[in-house]
């Protein structure tokens, strides 16, 4: 029996959120190495030879590389906090709050996975902007949630979806919840 089969499906789940967060190292090219073969001289490196007369033209430039035609690839950041007029603009709700979620009772690794799948859904849909009720943790201490969802938030999981975050005004949840808006899909 193998180690894999002795694991409930927790243990698979969180091993798997575990081994998402890593990045693998990347492989070294092996050197080429020359071998002789039996009854064969062993290989001799090329060298250049000199140039039997210089030239007195210039040397015509490399010919530009495809990836240096094509304009730069634009990396996607970290969310940013959002503008206040935006921000201003979402507690009056002149722009829609198009989805909401409520992270209360779940734990914490639940309430992440809630959280991505209500994210990625929402980009689906073509949302701009959602509410992500995180609540305040018990007697007004920072919750668990509250204080890891801005760690969530910037994670390479979301970059793709997150355009940005702001605390939410009193009437939509005050610190206990957060604007969140979209990039487009």
């Amino acid at each position: 029996m193998s180690r894999r089969d002795d694991l409930t499906p927790e243990d698979r789940r969180i091993w798997a959120r575990v081994t998402g967060t890593v990045t693998p190292a990347k492989p070294k090219k092996a050197a080429r190495i020359a071998v002789a073969r039996p009854g064969e001289a062993p290989p001799v490196p090329r060298t250049v030879a000199p140039a039997a007369k210089a030239s007195t033209r210039p040397a015509p430039a490399p010919a530009p590389t495809p990836a240096a035609l094509s304009p730069p690839r634009r990396v996607r950041g970290h969310p940013e906090e959002l503008e206040p007029r935006r921000q201003r603009r979402l507690s009056r709700e002149r722009d829609p709050i198009e989805a909401r979620i409520d992270l209360h009772g779940y734990g914490r690794f639940q309430a992440q996975d809630a959280l991505t799948a209500f994210l990625l859904g929402a980009q689906a849909r073509g949302y701009r902007a959602v509410l992500v009720i995180t609540g305040q943790g018990r007697r007004g201490g920072s919750g668990v949630i509250r204080a890891s969802v801005h760690e969530w938030l910037q994670a390479p999981a979301l970059r793709g979806v997150v355009s940005g975050f702001a605390p939410a005004a009193r009437h939509h949840g005050g610190d206990g919840a957060l604007y969140v808006t979209i990039r487009r899909g």
